[in-house]
């Protein structure tokens, strides 16, 4: 609907963990800076109570926080807010409630038009997070297509609705993740390195949870260190797989070796003076961590789990990729990326961090509002 002076009102849902922003928040926040709101009215709606993120969304982004701690709580809130600002279209990118939101749609007001973004293919979902995979099957068969639109970062998660859920082609499109590269390099220029000692140093980023494969990257660390005695890795972020992680590396006697530094404001800093970035996941969608890291050209080694790495690999040729569930097979490619770096030789390849400009990116969403 018009919000006066001819404005379309829009509003985007996201997360918000409590402890740190995930993908879903960065993006959004990127498409937000980029576009052009001119004509939009735009608000943001936050479901959980992190508000770390929050200070990268422009000010005229109006900003409502649900403070849910169950998404069974916050679904009401959700059709509650919709119901009041009565927008025109309605972005959600919180897993879960995507689908909840389209079966709420007979309460929400006439004539919204509802976007979903996905961010994990749908047989990585069922294999790795799904509780009911039944059931799923049966809301991504019957249920999803009710959406106006769905939003895939990887053309392979569009071709999984639409070739083995059936979703119409019309109702899927195909757009990457925004990768700010000015802002990046001006935040990872904004600090010395976070690191202490010789390294090499080697980061990974991103949930402490299973399918990030973080315990394979641990496991991976005693036959790095053989070959290069001071390597040290460094992982950011929180989740519930924390503990665990840190029992494994007391275990393997890393404790001096990995370090567990939470959430981190400025990540950038970390990647930057990395001797390598690792994405060592058992489940992906499009890591915005994987492509931040090249954007400041960092060698990166990512696990081949899913199609949606070979897709990013096409576009730019630095990334070196592993077999997922091989710690040994990590290693090994780890060691040979350290010594090429080490060594001081030109990274080869050429950027294409391009394919994920945000202005771009940004007035492509636009176009589905």
């Amino acid at each position: 609907m018009a919000a006066g002076q001819g404005r379309k009102r829009v509003l985007f849902i996201v997360p918000a963990f409590t402890k740190g922003a995930g993908g879903a928040e960065r993006v959004i926040c990127t498409v937000l800076r980029h576009l052009d709101r001119s004509d939009l009215e735009c608000h943001l709606a936050t479901v959980q109570s992190g508000t770390e993120f929050l200070k990268d969304i422009p000010e005229d982004v109006v900003i409502h926080k649900l403070g849910a701690s169950r998404m069974r709580y916050a679904v009401p809130r959700m059709i509650g807010l919709i119901r009041r600002l009565k927008p025109a279209a309605v972005v959600s990118t919180v897993v879960y409630a995507n689908a909840l939101l389209i079966l709420a749609r007979p309460f929400l007001p006439h004539g919204t038009r509802l976007v979903i973004r996905e961010a994990t293919t749908p047989s990585g979902f069922l294999k790795n997070e799904a509780a009911h995979p039944a059931l799923w099957k049966f809301l991504y068969r019957y249920i999803y297509p009710r959406a106006d639109r769905i939003i895939c970062p990887t053309d392979s998660m569009q071709r999984e609705f639409h070739d083995r859920f059936r979703i119409p082609a019309e109702k899927l499109v195909r757009i990457y993740n925004p990768v700010d590269e000015v802002s990046v390099r001006s935040y990872a220029r904004a600090e010395a390195s976070p690191y202490n000692g010789d390294g090499p140093h080697i980061v990974a980023a991103g949930r402490l949870r299973r399918e990030k494969g973080l315990d394979l990257l641990i496991d991976a660390l005693p036959r790095v260190r053989r070959q290069a005695p001071g390597a040290q890795l460094t992982i950011l972020g929180e989740g519930p797989e924390g503990p665990a992680l840190r029992k494994q590396a007391r275990e393997l006697g890393l404790d001096s070796a990995v370090h567990f530094t939470g959430f981190q404001q400025n990540p950038w800093a970390y990647f930057a003076h990395a001797a390598l970035f690792v994405l060592p996941s058992r489940l992906e969608g499009m890591p915005n961590a994987l492509l931040e890291a090249l954007a400041l050209d960092t060698p990166v080694v990512a696990t081949d789990c899913v199609e949606a790495i070979r897709e990013l690999q096409a576009l730019d040729d630095r990334i070196i990729t592993a077999p997922p569930e091989n710690p040994q097979a990590l290693a090994d490619i780890m060691v040979s990326v350290l010594q090429k770096s080490m060594r001081t030789t030109q990274w080869g390849g050429q950027s294409k961090v391009h394919a994920f400009d945000p202005a771009e990116i940004a007035a492509r969403y636009k176009m589905l509002l």
